[in-house]
């Protein structure tokens, strides 16, 4: 929201004015100055810069609170988190729907079915004696544990993000966010909701911690194995699938590794596999002989490639750079990096006194730092949701569907490497998106809402219609079911038709799959956030209608705009309510100030941190 400044603008209300903008500009010197910043630079503006970067900002009251105090200790009431109580958060509360018989759970439902037909069992489901489609319960059977495996999945990643949104450690939870990204493991192809969770969990408690012992429970992680491969990495017939991400995207970056070494680094890692959820070696798979990596030669194991990998100088200037293009700005200087690894070095790997560092120093607070950070869709929403105060997720709008429609599923990342950062998340489609998701924060749609965990694709529903109208199994799920005979269907139905006079029929038992698992899989509650603006502006002794569009900048921006949109807002404020005395206007002001809100909340401004 562009514009210039004209005599007509508005001034701002004396208590807005002295806290919205960023105060005097930085010093050109402070621009990649590791020197702590000193308690006579630190003020409101920095305090909140802190709040946004070290986790999801916050209100007004807890940047003030932060603001109160001297910066070092601001910075550590964020880094050293583990002694702050945090036993108000609930753990996961799985729906039960796991049990052993579905492991190993068949790659494939061809795999699954023939499982059974030769053996006749397969997930502990047997094989119907008699009768039509004797295979079907084993092909619903997978199909149940597909569809309610994703949607406990989209429960787990409900209830991480209302742990952003409600956590007394925000770090904590930012730096989990980052280690998924950096570890991404998408939960589609690892299809085991306890193997997601418990990797999670692994972000969580080292989110600070060591990265050699990050990255050592990572590479023996059993959705990390799956993902990865890690089974068909073997003997005589290695798998390079992780010996080539652990240096490519984990630690060293592209161009400093051979061919040769990724070849020789996957023999490391041949036999290492998971018995469920816990991390295992078949010997008769490990190839023990010696091996040639990074110039070293050796009978080496996994780990003690990994640990040649961390003595690599440009692994440490790989991991601090990305943390840094992360948690401070994109534009990183070469030079610049290579003093944040030998920083990371310095600290033996360890996070949290290298956070503490970066939260201190003055290149942190410089102006090319400060209101340049692009918001990721996941931070975009919890950084919403903490500036209302909120002190839980609301169900309305569904969490999954919003962070989806924005170009961001938890736990389920587009690629190994996992999510383009900074200006990749925005686009016109991105931008309008972001508009959307506001106005269903301060304008929840009640009326229309469809809960999308309770929503089969187009195609089960179309099935489950034409069953309920009374048709038969095969032609209810098939291509010539709407009056077409099988010439004129093509050979796919016609193969779809000769498949259900054998044993069991996809298409049904993809419906059936689908039903039992929304029946068994716990529902998300489904409520949208409780805020009044009206009692937060006059909590802050507003007045005017300047005055709470001032509040509401100071409240959801990090980069206030400019005179012309501020003025823009103030004036539509002002029709809305006839005048812009609030005590006037009070027992009419929700609605206008949300929909004021939302004009803020889709602006450019919005996106930044």
């Amino acid at each position: 929201m562009a514009g210039t400044p004209t005599e007509s603008v508005p001034s701002p209300s004396p208590a807005a004015a002295a806290t919205q903008g960023a105060g005097p500009r930085p010093p050109d010197s402070w621009a990649e100055d590791l020197a702590p910043i000193g308690e006579t630079d630190w003020n409101h503006a920095r305090a909140r810069h802190l709040l946004d970067r070290a986790g999801f900002g916050g209100t007004p009251d807890e940047i003030a609170r932060l603001a109160g105090m001297a910066p070092a200790a601001a910075v550590a009431s964020l880094v050293d988190y583990h002694a702050i109580d945090n036993g108000h958060l609930p753990p996961f509360e799985s729906s039960g729907i796991y049990d052993p018989t579905l492991t190993p759970f068949p790659p494939t439902r061809p795999a699954a079915t023939r499982q059974a037909a030769e053996t006749g069992m397969s997930m502990g489901i047997a094989v119907k004696p008699a009768g039509p489609r004797r295979l079907q319960p084993v092909a619903d059977r997978f199909f149940f544990w597909l569809r309610a495996s994703a949607l406990e999945t989209r429960r787990i990643a409900n209830w991480w993000a209302d742990r952003m949104v409600a956590t007394n450690r925000p770090l904590e939870e930012k730096m989990a966010l980052f280690w998924h990204g950096h570890f991404a493991t998408g939960s589609d192809k690892v299809r085991d909701y306890r193997k997601m969770l418990g990797q999670l969990a692994l972000f969580q408690r080292l989110a600070t911690g060591n990265f050699r012992d990050l990255l050592v429970g990572v590479a023996q992680d059993p959705a990390m194995l799956v993902f990865l491969d890690a089974g068909q990495n073997v003997k005589r017939a290695p798998n390079e699938n992780f010996g080539r991400e652990v240096m490519e995207l984990f630690t060293m970056g592209v161009g400093n590794y051979t061919e040769q070494d990724i070849r020789e680094g996957a023999r490391a890692f041949t036999g290492w596999g998971d018995d469920g959820l816990a991390f295992r070696v078949d010997k008769a798979k490990f190839d023990d002989g010696e091996k040639t990596f990074l110039g070293r030669t050796g009978r080496f194991d996994g780990v003690q490639i990994l640990d040649i990998i961390l003595e690599q100088e440009v692994t440490a200037t790989f991991i601090a750079g990305k943390l840094y293009r992360f948690l401070v700005r994109e534009d990183l200087s070469p030079a610049f990096q290579q003093r944040l690894g030998a920083l990371l070095r310095q600290h033996d790997y360890e996070i949290a006194p290298f956070l503490r560092t970066i939260f201190l120093s003055r290149d942190f607070y410089s102006a090319g730092s400060v209101g340049t950070h692009i918001k990721g869709p996941v931070e975009l929403i919890v950084s919403t949701y903490r500036r209302l105060g909120l002190a839980t997720l609301p169900g309305v709008p569904d969490f999954n569907a919003a962070s989806g429609a924005l170009g961001q599923v938890l736990l389920n990342p587009p690629t190994v490497a996992g999510w383009a950062q900074g200006r990749a998340w925005i686009t016109p489609g991105s931008l309008l998106a972001r508009g959307n998701f506001a106005r269903d924060v301060v304008q929840p749609d009640m009326i229309d809402f469809v809960d999308p965990n309770l929503l089969p694709t187009v195609q089960v529903r179309q099935y489950n219609t034409r069953i309920l109208a009374g048709m038969d199994i095969t032609t209810a799920t098939s291509d010539v079911s709407r009056g077409m005979d099988k010439s004129m269907a093509g050979p796919k139905a016609t193969a779809n038709l000769l498949s259900d006079r054998e044993d069991f029929n996809t298409h049904y038992a993809s419906l059936v799959g689908w039903r039992e698992a929304a029946r068994r899989v716990k529902p998300i509650l489904r409520a949208p956030a409780q805020f009044s603006l009206t009692e937060m502006v006059f909590a802050d002794e507003a007045k005017t209608t300047s005055d709470a569009v001032d509040l509401l900048m100071l409240r959801f921006l990090a980069v206030p705009l400019d005179d012309s949109a501020r003025a823009a807002v103030i004036t539509f404020l002002d029709e809305q309510l006839g005048t812009s005395d609030l005590v006037r206007a009070r027992s009419y002001l929700e609605e206008p100030l949300r929909v004021a809100a939302h004009l803020i909340m889709s602006a450019p401004e919005y996106q930044l941190a």
